[in-house]
């Protein structure tokens, strides 16, 4: 028997609010991230993935308050990631109330932080994001590139390659985000998860271009375990989360 499909909305804070862009770029506000968070855990969402998308750019920490904030409102598992460099950091952060820390942009400059989180937090606190872009380097054999400070900085790092080598470090989930399908909401990048699904077996999270509850089973049909999406619930129905399991579990899939 598989396991249940979680349905994750993702808040993605600028300077204590949420935004939400496409392709990474012109973020428009999409409200209160303590709210959002309290609507959503009422709304029947399996998790929540908090990420501070300038903060790696920005070359600070995360809002630790807004965080506290957040986990006080909801009692569903809290991800958090956004200039989560150190073992330190993740420990801030589960003070916090997170239950688990996303790691993007420190792993890929040093991949030993992998080891040193999850030796001593155990893998099932370290989710490794990845934001990644279609590309015609021909030293990226895969064909997907990783990239770095909120998809800003390109890596010439093979996408596929990593998420390999994040798994053998100890990553207890890979979060994996298409750039090039953010906030289009034309659907998920299948030929990536698949990719990714090839060569790991690790807990796969498909984030980027949702845009109607139909796109959901796609993504699991090519190898997600989770699903996650911001604009649609942002700014959809209140009812969306609902609307998204009904898809998954009318395509014969199960879910929460």
């Amino acid at each position: 028997m598989s396991l249940a499909v979680r349905v994750i909305p993702c808040l993605d804070v600028d300077a204590g609010r949420v935004v939400k862009g496409v392709n990474f770029e012109n973020l428009r506000d999409a409200g209160d991230p303590v709210e959002l968070a309290h609507r959503y855990n009422d709304a029947g969402a399996d998790e929540l993935t908090f990420l501070d998308v300038t903060a790696s750019s920005a070359d600070r920490e995360t809002t630790y308050d807004v965080v506290t904030q957040t986990a006080e409102e909801v009692f569903i598992p809290l991800t958090v990631g956004g200039g989560v460099r150190t073992q330190e950091d993740v420990a801030a952060l589960l003070r916090c109330g997170a239950d688990k820390a996303s790691i993007n942009t420190a792993a890929v400059t040093r991949p030993e932080v992998i080891d040193e989180i999850t030796g001593r937090f155990g893998s099932q606190v370290l989710v490794l994001s990845l934001d990644a872009r279609r590309t015609e380097d021909l030293g990226v054999a895969s064909g997907f590139e990783v990239t770095t400070h909120g998809g800003r900085r390109g890596t010439g790092i093979d996408a596929i390659s990593w998420c390999r080598e994040a798994a053998e470090r100890g990553v207890g989930e890979i979060l994996l985000n298409s750039i090039d399908a953010d906030g289009t909401q034309n659907g998920f990048d299948v030929e990536m998860i698949r990719a990714v699904r090839h060569v790991t077996t690790v807990p796969l999270i498909a984030s980027g271009g949702a845009g109607r509850p139909e796109h959901f089973p796609a993504a699991i049909d090519a190898g997600a375990d989770a699903v996650l999406a911001a604009s649609m619930f942002h700014f959809g129905p209140v009812d969306m989360i609902a609307q998204v399991k009904e898809a998954i579990r009318a395509a014969g899939h199960p879910v929460r």
